[in-house]
């Protein structure tokens, strides 16, 4: 890959593995990994834009409690901040990330929301009964679910995917959902939603995320499902594929090199912040969204259509 970038606020080239000169893009960050999973937020340089301090809640979730796995940072956090300034109460389940994780907290707190933090693998299903256990015990109730929380790994081949993280993979992103999913759901009424995070890789089937995009198509398969299961129950379920965006899972899969040009070839020529995807969650978390379900919102700058 031949490649010329700085930077900044400013726009650049690149040319790819077969030689074909992109658009001009924007680049969110420099060359950066961390070797880890889950990634951490607080080191990441630069920090990615969780709030945008333009955006006003209206009251559309007010007195609602919603469960945000994987909320400590990322995609979850920017979701939990406009939660709580639509006037719901959080509760957060994350792995070991403790600092990303009292961090959000002060951050929810410091907005005038309610924020329970519990540090746990969704992998064991003893855990995901005791999620919902402490968020009963301390809120009453149960609105909406965000099953959020995942792992992503880079291999150049089937050949490089070992079984330890094949399993992983799939227990994460796709046991950790059910398990908890499934112990919820009693708890929820009419007009309550659920949220899965699939990703825009599942429909373009990125060659180096076999693993990965196998667990995030199963995730539409489940949210279709679900929905027609749960429609006349009048609980919603949806899905959000996002493109690319700044967030901990990324320097904690790709190699260093590969940081600049990530979302370089969406149509908007950008990656986004993830404050850019928080109304997406309020939309199909509130009233709004009432006649939704079974779906699959894109929200990736171009990168894939239809």
């Amino acid at each position: 890959m031949n490649y010329d970038y700085k930077y900044g606020n400013k726009y650049y080239k690149y040319i790819d593995d077969v030689g074909i000169q992109s658009t001009k893009y924007q680049i969110l960050a420099p060359e950066q990994e961390q070797n880890r999973q889950p990634g951490l937020e607080y080191i990441m340089s630069p920090r990615p834009i969780f709030d945008n301090p333009n955006y006003h809640g209206s009251g559309k979730l007010k007195d609602k409690v919603a469960i945000i796995t994987g909320a400590d940072s990322g995609l979850g956090r920017a979701a939990a901040v406009a939660y709580v300034k639509e006037g719901a109460k959080i509760v957060i389940p994350y792995l070991n990330e403790h600092i990303d994780a009292e961090e959000t907290k002060s951050y929810l707190e410091s907005l005038g929301g309610e924020c329970l933090l519990l540090s746990g693998d969704i992998t064991d299903k003893d855990f995901c009964k005791k999620i919902v256990e402490e968020t009963i015990k301390k809120f009453g109730q149960i609105n909406i679910l965000v099953n959020n929380a995942g792992v992503q790994y880079q291999a150049d081949d089937l050949s490089q995917i070992s079984d330890a993280q094949f399993d992983r993979t799939m227990k994460v992103n796709i046991y950790g959902m059910f398990y908890l999913t499934k112990a919820v759901l009693p708890f929820l009424k009419s007009g309550d939603a659920i949220i899965n995070l699939s990703s825009i890789t599942t429909f373009y089937g990125d060659p180096q995320l076999i693993d990965y995009v196998t667990t995030k198509g199963a995730i539409v398969g489940f949210t279709r499902s679900l929905a027609r299961n749960l429609a006349l129950k009048n609980i919603r379920v949806n899905a959000i594929a996002p493109g690319f965006f700044w967030t901990p899972l990324q320097p904690a899969c790709w190699v260093k090199e590969k940081i600049p040009f990530l979302g370089s070839d969406a149509a908007m020529a950008r990656g986004a912040m993830p404050y850019e995807l928080a109304p997406t969650f309020v939309y199909l978390a509130s009233s709004d969204s009432s006649y939704v379900t079974g779906q699959v919102i894109h929200v990736n700058g171009g990168q894939v259509m239809g």
